[in-house]
């Protein structure tokens, strides 16, 4: 793990629960942080890629043991072992993004986000406008007899 760090997140009950974070090695943060935004923007994302790209994520999270070595979330079951809702698990997101991107620190996530989603609307109008004279286009010239 690279440069651990020890958070208290707050979970579903209002309980909090320590949780290692750590930094994303170069290429694996790489593919993270371009699958991520667009994965998560409903209607216009793949579930299974927001799934892929959150399970890559959480393999650079732990849990810490008594012994002192802390288990990295590496598996779907681990993680739901060690996650008790899906309300702890955004929050966890949320804060290995702030950990690992300076964009996302101090509250520039949201506008990040915001900025994201001023601008999907144009870009979905686009997409189907385009879909459209796609699909209005005749197979064969119209006949001129």
């Amino acid at each position: 793990m690279l440069q651990p760090k020890e958070v208290q997140i707050k979970t579903q009950d209002g309980g909090e629960k320590t949780f290692v974070l750590s930094k994303f090695p170069a290429i694996a943060g790489r593919e993270i942080i371009a699958k991520y935004p667009l994965s998560a923007l409903p209607k216009l994302g793949d579930y299974g890629v927001s799934e892929e790209t959150m399970l890559k994520l959480m393999a650079y999270v732990a849990v810490p043991r008594e012994d002192g070595t802390a288990l990295q979330l590496t598996t779907r079951a681990l993680v739901d072992n060690h996650v008790d809702s899906w309300e702890t698990l955004g929050r966890i997101e949320m804060a290995m993004l702030e950990y690992n991107c300076s964009f996302f620190a101090n509250g520039v996530a949201s506008t990040f986000f915001e900025a994201v989603a001023q601008k999907v609307p144009t870009l979905v109008s686009r997409m189907l406008t385009d879909l459209q004279a796609q699909s209005s286009r005749p197979a064969k010239p119209a006949s001129t007899s």
